[in-house]
């Protein structure tokens, strides 16, 4: 405890980091942020940003990079991440996808993890970006740089069976759809690795805000798991977990 005092009398450390490395989470005036859930739980503390203001989303991700060297903030706005550009300094690199409402920042020095896994983001249509990319942002950040089999929806069944190769060449699948949401139980009937499913609120009328598809996904008579309705990050988190279990036993083989 003496060092980190030390540490923080020098400018060396700064007081957030410091609470972190004690206690395992910083403290803010936006709220704690849990800067150990990396180590503890293998998958990183999201900052989501709906329901915050601007700048306590800023504050938390200035907290992110300070004990974490990251910050990964999900369901943006146009003024987050302005005001997150705003917090920052000039040296921070800020990746924002628009479509999937993610932002991804990280200090010059930190050095993100490289998993040996293939993970495969799958959507149905155009429509199931937005729950893919915030999949990916998160596989991103794990340390997973996955491949995307994008449209192949079932209307046509011949858009699915022409990429069967690359989906059982994955380790893991993440199969975004919406409407009545049949995609992933047909992908998970023609592979032997797991499927998570994502339902997406694409649709109309009944049904149309994604509950049919979660309900036709839970009813799925193939073996596979399903998030809820546009999740994508649990989906991602998932998905990253596997994959770091298939690196560490690829690595224990070697």
């Amino acid at each position: 405890m003496r060092e980190l005092l030390e540490a923080v009398a020098a400018g060396e450390l700064s007081p957030a980091e410091a609470e972190s490395r004690l206690r395992g989470y910083a403290t803010t005036g936006a709220g704690r942020f849990d800067a150990g859930r990396e180590k503890r739980r293998g998958v990183p503390e999201a900052i989501l940003a709906a329901g915050k203001s601007p700048s306590e989303v800023s504050a938390l991700t200035r907290t992110a990079l300070e004990t974490a060297g990251h910050a990964l903030v999900t369901r943006v706005s146009e003024a987050d991440v302005a005001a997150v550009a705003e917090e920052v300094d000039g040296e921070v690199t800020v990746d924002h996808d628009e479509r999937g409402r993610t932002l991804v920042a990280q200090r010059p020095n930190y050095e993100p993890p490289t998993l040996d896994a293939d993970v495969a983001i799958v959507t149905g249509g155009t429509a199931d970006a937005a729950a893919a990319n915030e999949a990916d942002a998160v596989l991103e950040v794990m340390g997973v740089d996955a491949e995307r089999v994008e449209d192949v929806g079932v209307a046509h069944l011949g858009r699915v069976l022409d990429q069967v190769e690359r989906l059982r060449a994955a380790d893991v699948l993440i199969v975004a759809a919406g409407r009545e949401g049949a995609l992933p139980t047909v992908v998970a009937g023609l592979v032997d690795t797991p499927v998570i499913g994502v339902p997406v609120s694409s649709g109309y009328g009944h049904g149309g805000d994604g509950t049919a598809a979660l309900a036709g996904m839970l009813q799925s008579c193939t073996v596979m798991s399903v998030v809820n309705v546009d999740a994508g990050f649990v989906a991602g988190a998932q998905a990253g977990l596997v994959a770091r279990a298939v690196s560490n036993a690829r690595g224990q083989s070697e």
